[in-house]
């Protein structure tokens, strides 16, 4: 009689079960269940300095409404075509020259932009113009009709988020074309700012019910003051960076339904305690120089660098310099399904 607990067996119950569709869970049970959250990805470092004369050769090969979107994937090294940076998350530096007009479209995923260099160049989102400098924030929400244009003398480049890998994911994606390269222009400038005001607050950890994004534009000259006032209050977070969340006013949540929007202060000469989070983060360095640590990965980073750390990776971060940071996560899909956890991790 054979033994039905010999590998044979239970080899031969398993291609049984192929064609009828089925696959054994004990086999598998452990990797779909961990015990801690497991990425592929890992942490990387795109320094600006050394992609920028690439980014520029780009507008020498393909023009802006030929490509739609003239724009460079920050695709993680660990999962090279995917265009993907993180598991749900998508980075890319987009380059508009002079002139040039990126047509109209809009599309399920939710997309920001956050402007790197240049100035002259505005986005054009739910018939508002939102003219564009540096540090600058500005949504495109989902479905929601967005062209960009250049009226400067001088290129501009900007970091593009976006959930791409996420509604990849659940197999939910729609793009539309419009039928003019730009939307006609239907609301006063700055209807959008006057109406919402700031759109800061400081991170809370409760979830919140998700209204329609309609704030689409937070500037630098607000968001950036705002840190130094927290700063000189000493409210910094668990991890001692001074940091405030971009909000939907709609509702009080995060910016967007799927990704949360961060700027962070960290004064010179502070290192932070190591944390890691079930979110993947994105970091752009907005102005500043320091160090960053996540496991054995370490690196120095200077302004306009942008940074991944996976999920459940560690983090630590040290200014050498006054340290400015962007950053955006899935935090807000993760708080909306109640799975969001982040711990300190404590030196052996």
């Amino acid at each position: 009689m054979t033994d039905p607990t010999s590998e044979p067996s239970r080899n031969q119950y398993y291609a049984e079960l192929r064609p009828h569709s089925l696959a054994a869970l004990w086999r598998s049970l452990h990797s779909l269940v961990p015990n801690f959250p497991q990425s592929a990805f890992q942490p990387a470092l795109w320094r600006y300095a050394d992609i920028r004369p690439l980014l520029l050769r780009s507008g020498e090969v393909i023009s802006a409404e030929e490509a739609v979107r003239r724009v460079l994937i920050l695709e993680n090294p660990a999962a090279s075509g995917s265009a993907s940076i993180t598991s749900t998350l998508y980075s890319g530096l987009q380059l508009i020259l002079p002139g040039e007009v990126a047509p109209a479209h809009r599309h399920t995923q939710s997309a920001f932009r956050l402007i790197i260099e240049g100035s002259g160049a505005f986005t054009t989102v739910g018939g508002e113009r939102f003219p564009m400098s540096p540090g600058d924030l500005v949504l495109t929400p989902s479905w929601e009709w967005h062209d960009h244009g250049n009226a400067g003398t001088e290129p501009v480049v900007w970091l593009d988020g976006l959930d791409i890998p996420l509604i990849r994911s659940l197999e939910a994606g729609f793009a539309e074309s419009a039928n003019a390269t730009q939307q006609p222009i239907m609301t006063p400038a700055g209807t959008n700012l006057l109406t919402w005001g700031a759109g800061l607050r400081i991170p809370a950890e409760q979830d919140r019910p998700f209204r329609r994004v309609e704030r689409f534009m937070y500037p630098y000259a607000i968001w950036r003051p705002a840190l130094d006032s927290l700063a000189r209050s000493g409210s910094a977070d668990a991890s001692g960076v001074f940091s405030l969340e971009f909000t939907n006013p709609v509702d009080g949540g995060t910016i967007m339904p799927t990704m949360s929007g961060f700027c962070h202060l960290l004064p010179a000469g502070r290192t932070t305690q190591t944390v890691r989070r079930t979110d993947g983060r994105v970091f752009h360095v907005v102005e500043g120089t320091g160090r960053i640590r996540s496991g054995d990965f370490t690196a120095a980073v200077t302004a306009r660098d942008t940074f991944v750390v996976p999920p459940w990776h560690p983090l630590q971060i040290s200014a050498d310099s006054p340290l400015v940071l962007f950053s955006y996560s899935d935090r807000a899909t993760q708080e909306r399904l109640g799975i969001w956890r982040a711990d300190t991790v404590t030196a052996a």
